[in-house]
């Protein structure tokens, strides 16, 4: 991955409403998966489809930001976080009782990885798509035509600042230890 540019790994978790105990599991398993939590977000509530009813009829996302800069890969971190929501059905006869969805932010961009085509998203690799699915700008994030309501509405923005924030404070870090 020589010349992959380091980012900040994150993830924006969907989970019971009803069940919060479910956000503690994931950032758990997340944890375990991914290395140590930097930032969390607070719940949101998620009102903008409802194709997640099966995990429930209303739901919270939040997000949680991982230690460290790393190269981007979408693929095996999707493949995990499919993995994670598999595990999370166990026991359970509606099936998973949380939505994972990882990528990146850095200075330009967050990214998100996803198992749905569209004609926006590009094939990587073992049936995984990334998504810009908004980019930072001067006047801050800006969404797309395709972006997600939830997404373009605004409300994570300052979480995804934060992130943004944490990234630059690491890249320069980065760049101090190596004599930059």
């Amino acid at each position: 991955m020589s010349g992959a540019p380091l980012v900040k790994l994150l993830c924006g978790l969907l989970y019971p409403e009803s069940e919060p105990e479910w956000k503690d599991r994931a950032r758990e398993m997340l944890a375990g998966s991914f290395g140590p939590v930097q930032r969390e977000s607070g719940p949101f509530p998620f009102r903008s489809t409802d194709y997640y009813r099966d995990i429930s009829p209303e739901l919270s996302r939040c997000f949680f930001s991982f230690d460290g800069l790393v190269f981007p890969d979408l693929v095996r971190w999707k493949k995990t976080a499919i993995g994670l929501e598999s595990s999370s059905a166990s026991g359970h006869p509606g099936g998973r009782r949380v939505n994972m969805d990882p990528g990146y932010i850095d200075g330009a961009r967050l990214v998100l990885a996803s198992t749905k085509d569209n004609a926006h998203r590009i094939y990587i690799d073992e049936g995984i798509f990334a998504e810009t699915t908004l980019c930072r700008r001067k006047s801050g994030w800006e969404s797309f035509s395709y972006t997600f309501p939830d997404f373009r509405s605004g409300i994570y923005d300052a979480f995804l600042e934060t992130a943004r924030r944490d990234w630059l404070a690491d890249v320069r870090e980065r760049k101090k230890s190596m004599g930059g």
